[in-house]
């Protein structure tokens, strides 16, 4: 029995000292290699942290919230350096955009709208109406399409004037009264390279009206045409348009100032499919420039 159990003894030390599988040596050796490293050495720390070894050791906590905004500051300075250049131009461009808004707002306060004027009644007269309010420094008299009437919009130099104005509701220019209300749009500029430069061309402005809504498909003959019929000779017609509105508009130069005057009772009539609307210009037809071709 002692033999057996001494046979037995051999045969257990023999299956333990069996060779182990390769895979297993090979993770063992993974995980004692694992073990030796030192996970707080300066390799295993980005470069932007301080290489201290007594912070190291004294348990340099790499999660601080204030070494995160130390390193944050100078990442944003190196990484975007046109960062606050960009944000000033951003800045001045809303800047400007305010300011000319206010201007707009400002210019509305200061206009009123004028309507059931006249035909006959010109921008001088209805200047004068609104002398007395304050100084008026534009007026600008506008067709209207759907009446033999106009109206207008006329800007004071400050809020007073606008607000004395409205008071003139119901006076009578002409042979009908007024209606005067607080505008809701500001007049729009003349480009001042447009406007008269002499007494010649003031004088060539009253001889001239303003035309908007042509129909596209009516050609500059059939333009003239229709003004010579309805109001008298015309010297000089200048049509503009651009592919991008509908309609186009027309600058009609006459011989005398009484059939620009006639002119202005055709707002409302069709030319072509559209109503056109006519206003008194405020700039001359100038003569084109023609400029000698390079040799």
């Amino acid at each position: 029995m002692a033999a057996v159990a001494e046979i037995s003894a051999d045969t257990t030390n023999t299956m333990d000292s069996k060779p182990k599988p390769e895979s297993e040596f090979s993770v063992q050796n993974l995980v004692d290699m694992f073990t030796k490293l030192n996970p707080l050495a300066k390799e295993f720390f980005p470069s932007s942290y301080p290489h201290n070894h007594d912070q190291l050791h004294q348990g340099f906590n790499q999660f601080s919230s204030t070494n995160f905004l130390i390193n944050a500051k100078p990442l944003a300075n190196d990484n975007y350096p046109n960062r606050r250049r960009r944000n000033s131009f951003n800045q001045g461009r809303r800047s400007n955009g305010r300011s000319l808004k206010a201007q707009r707002e400002d210019s509305v306060r200061r206009t009123v709208y004028v309507s059931d004027i006249d035909q006959q009644v010109t921008e001088e007269q209805l200047a004068a109406l609104f002398s007395n309010c304050g100084q008026v420094i534009d007026c600008r008299i506008c067709g209207d399409p759907h009446s033999v009437l106009r109206f207008a919009f006329v800007e004071f130099s400050d809020e007073y004037g606008a607000r004395a104005a409205l008071n003139l509701g119901g006076t009578v220019l002409g042979f009908y009264p007024v209606k005067v209300l607080p505008s809701k749009t500001a007049i729009l500029p003349v480009n001042p390279t447009f406007l008269p430069r002499s007494d010649d061309e003031r004088e060539m402005c009253a001889r001239t009206v303003y035309c908007t809504n042509i129909d596209k498909k009516v050609s500059q003959a059939e333009v003239k045409n229709f003004f010579e019929t309805a109001c008298g000779k015309v010297t000089r017609l200048r049509i503009l348009g651009d592919q991008v509105h509908s309609t186009r508009i027309a600058f009609v130069e006459f011989a005398i100032a009484e059939s620009a005057i006639a002119a202005l009772n055709c707002s409302g009539m069709l030319l072509g499919t559209h109503p056109i609307r006519i206003s008194p210009s405020k700039t001359p037809v100038r003569p084109r420039v023609i400029r000698p071709t390079p040799h």
